[in-house]
């Protein structure tokens, strides 16, 4: 009985030595493959720089969705109060004041408008109210626009930041002021 106990602690012992000095292996599951012909959504973005002698920053983000393209757009060191924010025809940020950009972006020929009227230029986002810490955003999803090459791509196009809100109303600029910050969507 005694050499029973002892042959059990001295096998237990060899057991709990065997797992202790084993090495430690730690097991990650792999997320499942994507489905066979699926694809991440078409994405751009821009980053916006200051012009006209603003401190302005920011991204603006462009991601083809099934409900159109969600466009999102972040700035900081911005004046407080309410800025227009719009698509221009050209990817182009080389002048001081940003007037290399051209006008709105407006393929399909419509008057300037709020992103939400019926009749609107696709580049119309609406105004971003900036906060007293200088931080604004604005997002929204548009069937006006795609990402992927076309008539209607944000590619190659300019995201530009106003200095005043937009009017929504006065053709075809909506009374936005000058252009404080631009960024080439890429």
């Amino acid at each position: 009985m005694m050499r029973t106990r002892v042959l059990v602690v001295i096998l237990s012992a060899l057991a709990f030595a065997a797992c202790s000095s084993s090495s430690s292996t730690t097991s990650t599951v792999a997320a499942p493959p994507a489905p066979a012909g699926a694809a991440a959504a078409p994405s751009a973005k821009a980053d916006i720089e200051a012009r006209s002698g603003s401190t302005v920053s920011g991204t603006a983000t462009f991601t083809e969705t099934g409900d159109g393209v969600r466009v999102s757009v972040d700035v900081s060191g911005a004046p407080e109060g309410v800025h227009a924010v719009h698509l221009h025809e050209k990817g182009d940020c080389s002048a001081p004041d940003a007037t290399s950009a051209g006008g709105h972006f407006n393929p399909s020929g419509m008057p300037h408008g709020a992103p939400d009227a019926p009749n609107h230029h696709a580049g119309d986002f609406g105004n971003m109210t900036v906060g007293a810490d200088g931080k604004g955003h604005v997002a929204l999803t548009t069937r006006m626009l795609t990402v992927s090459a076309g008539p209607n791509s944000v590619l190659g196009r300019g995201i530009i930041v106003h200095a005043k809100a937009d009017d929504l109303q006065t053709q075809p600029t909506g009374n936005a002021g000058g252009r404080i910050g631009c960024g080439v969507v890429r």
